[in-house]
């Protein structure tokens, strides 16, 4: 489809083309009408001026034609200068021209072909209107330094051409890029916030719907053990609900003037409350360290946190044992988590559509860990996770936090 820039540039090369073919008609003539002392020249210029007329005229087309108008322009040049006229830039110009298209437009060898042939028919031509020595600088070498020019010029206009369209290709290819990369982040962000969403309200609903049933069960025969898990049940959907604001909150922009401030992504060091809110549901979590607590990269305590959170989660729901072992061992440049219970945790995977185990791999792997989950050979369930330590310096656990 032809836009009206297209044609505005288009006018603006006819325009262009023309002037130029004009100015070399003068050129042409110009050069027939030069007299040099001592030697006989034509007294007619109409024939080499009509010559000259044709060539220029062919020249309209040397853009979308270069090889055949510079064929045109060889044989105009050749008919000339059999005339008597001597190859002077004047009545080289026209060919001049002519090649230098050549040489933007083809190839290098191409270019180099015609140059090479031009310049030969110019020079036999010249030398066979007058065999003597009279100006033989001007009829062999000069013909051969002035068709030069027009083949430099052109090839560096070839190649700046070339430079500038891989320019604009690399500039398309780098927004492509970054569109694609642009896309892919936002996929791995929309699965991240899927991840901690999941989490978040997995937890904190199967702690409040346990503490919930179990308060319906005491109200008749305990009511003081149901108002105390009615008040944890507060405390839980409370909890739930700061979370939730936390990871919503990344969708705001940044420069959003009602943006709050978020709260500090959870860890390791939350576990204790993680125990006490799975206590208020009736599950007892065991939690055990091994070696020396080392300080973690924010990546690694947070998933380490999200994963302990939804084994328990899944015990809460669907574990048959009523309690759970959580143990943490630190190695040399590993963190190994084990999450275990006495029930059969499996069908709570079959409930959950496998989401809760395919987020806790998800997240294992996105820091560089591996988790496995499966029934224990001795009965119950277990989540066992390797996580890479990534230790922080001395001096950057508190700047991290």
């Amino acid at each position: 489809m032809t836009t009206s820039l297209d044609r505005g540039t288009g006018r603006y090369r006819a325009l262009v083309d023309a002037a130029t073919g004009l100015a070399l008609l003068g050129c042409v003539t110009l050069g027939a009408l030069l007299r040099f002392p001592g030697l006989s020249q034509p007294q007619e210029q109409w024939p080499a001026i009509a010559i000259a007329a044709v060539t220029c005229l062919a020249l309209l087309r040397a853009r979308a034609h270069p090889r055949a108008v510079a064929t045109v322009a060889m044989a105009g040049t050749v008919a000339t200068l059999a005339q008597g006229y001597i190859p002077t830039p004047l009545m080289l110009a026209p060919l001049m021209l002519a090649l230098y298209w050549v040489a933007a437009e083809t190839e290098r060898r191409i270019a180099r072909a015609f140059g090479l042939a031009a310049m030969a028919v110019v020079v036999i031509a010249a030398m066979l209107d007058n065999p003597t020595t009279d100006m033989l600088l001007l009829r062999t070498v000069g013909p051969v330094l002035w068709l030069l020019l027009p083949l430099v010029g052109g090839s560096r206009a070839r190649l700046r051409t070339a430079y500038l369209e891989s320019v604009q290709a690399r500039a398309v290819y780098a927004e492509r890029t970054r569109e694609e990369e642009a896309r892919l982040r936002v996929a791995e962000e929309r699965m991240r916030i899927a991840r901690e969403l999941h989490d978040v309200v997995a937890h904190h609903m199967a702690v409040a719907n346990a503490q919930a049933g179990t308060a319906r069960h005491l109200v008749p025969t305990r009511p003081d053990q149901a108002l105390k898990l009615l008040d944890g049940l507060t405390a839980t959907t409370s909890s739930a609900l700061i979370e939730l604001r936390a990871t919503v909150g990344v969708l705001r922009q940044s420069g959003d003037p009602d943006a709050e401030s978020l709260e500090p992504a959870p860890g390791l060091d939350r576990l204790p409350e993680l125990v006490e809110t799975c206590a208020s549901a009736g599950l007892d979590v065991t939690l055990i360290t091994e070696g020396e607590p080392r300080p973690l990269s924010p990546g690694v305590d947070l998933t380490a946190y999200r994963i302990i959170q939804e084994a328990l989660t899944n015990v809460t729901k669907h574990g048959a044992g009523q309690g759970a072992d959580v143990r943490l061992s630190y190695a040399r440049s590993r963190l190994l988590i084990s999450v275990t219970n006495d029930g059969t945790a499996a069908v709570a995977e079959a409930a959950d559509g496998g989401f809760g185990l395919m987020g806790m791999r998800e997240r294992a792997h996105s820091v560089g860990g591996d988790l496995r989950a499966g029934p224990r050979p001795g009965g119950g369930f277990e989540v066992t996770t390797a996580l890479p330590l990534h230790s922080l310096a001395p001096e950057e656990p508190e700047a991290a936090a």
